[in-house]
């Protein structure tokens, strides 16, 4: 190295996890940016398929890469440290780019905030180098599982947006697609007797299928959401337009109840949904899966009823937007006045 790039290295050495953390900060700062361009520019997602791609190849062949004589010594650490740098910022343009589309389709105070968290703690996580190098790049079990989940949170937006697969479908893709994602990493970096790894990968891709498949409610069906929704003490079928809208029941209110709901998808996407009424958390009815077609400016309207008899003061009447497989779209509810003193 030359001398005075040495010093330049010397007396920044002791600096180094600093200067890390900022950089770390200058990362945040920039997956803000991707989220305003997530947002804007969501067909921008296809770019993630050669993302993942890098991200997947580079970390199944450095440590092949790594045993060469020719690397023993700084320069293979040099080498892991660069692949880092990409995979991280890969990383964190994906996740920041995806997050707001769950976030779109996300319904407060449904359990699939739960996965929005998730995301977000991945992407902040992607940005923290020392803990990415020191920690996570450095233990495979960790690394598996952190790919697996990223892999299916990208793949499970981009299938509806890029190739107009129905969201039911893509969630079964990518669930699949993870569990081959964790089964490449353990087969190539667990360093484990050949029978323990293939026991542990088809276990381990087993049990993360099992759990993203029975997890299906707590997944937001991105990029459909919800945009409206009214009900109604009528409603006329042939213009789609409800009679009556209100905000508030009458306290045993007895007679039919409507409501349209508009499901905003992009154009070409077709899926099935329906809608699921309860009364007070009680399922009172399923309508049939109903099949509806994006790219509409307003929504995919969507209308169904419920009869209702001597509703109870100040109960809730919730209709829960569902796909066929099960994913919340977004719900509606009103409530009965409360009872006169």
């Amino acid at each position: 190295m030359h001398p005075r790039f040495a010093a330049i290295q010397s007396r920044l050495e002791p600096h180094a996890d600093k200067l890390w953390w900022l950089h770390s900060l200058y990362s945040l700062l920039l997956g803000v940016a991707m989220m305003w361009l997530g947002r804007v520019r969501f067909d921008y997602v296809r770019l993630v398929v050669i993302h993942i791609a890098f991200i997947w190849a580079t970390s199944l062949l450095l440590p092949v890469i790594l045993r060469h004589p020719c690397l023993a010594g700084p320069w293979g650490h040099r080498l892991r440290l660069m692949v880092n740098w990409f995979n991280r910022n890969f990383y964190q343009q994906i996740l920041f780019f995806i997050l707001p589309l769950y976030w779109a389709s996300m319904t407060p105070g449904s359990g699939n905030i739960i996965f929005v968290a998730a995301l977000a703690a991945s992407a902040v996580l992607s940005t923290l180098d020392v803990v990415y190098d020191r920690e996570l790049s450095v233990r495979w079990y960790y690394l598996s599982a952190f790919f697996a989940f990223n892999l299916f949170a990208s793949i499970n937006v981009l299938l509806p947006i890029s190739w107009k697969i129905g969201n039911t479908t893509a969630l079964t893709v990518s669930a699949l697609l993870a569990g081959a994602g964790y089964a490449t990493f353990v087969l190539r970096l667990s360093g484990l007797a050949r029978r323990q790894r293939w026991i542990l990968a088809a276990l381990g891709t087993l049990l993360l299928v099992g759990l993203l498949e029975l997890g299906r409610p707590l997944v937001p069906p991105a990029p459909l959401r919800l945009q409206q929704a009214v009900f109604s003490l009528g409603f006329r079928p042939n213009t789609l337009r409800s009679v009556g809208p209100v905000t508030e029941l009458p306290a045993d209110y007895t007679g039919r109840l409507y409501a349209l709901t508009a499901v905003v998808a992009p154009l070409g996407l077709e899926e099935k949904v329906s809608h699921r009424w309860y009364v007070d958390g009680a399922a009172m009815f399923a309508s049939r899966n109903y099949a509806i077609a994006g790219g509409r400016k307003d929504g995919y309207r969507l209308w169904t009823s419920v009869a209702l008899k001597r509703l109870p003061p100040a109960a809730e009447v919730r209709v829960d937007v569902v796909t066929q497989g099960g994913q919340l779209i977004g719900r509606a509810s009103i409530r009965s006045r409360p009872a006169a003193p």
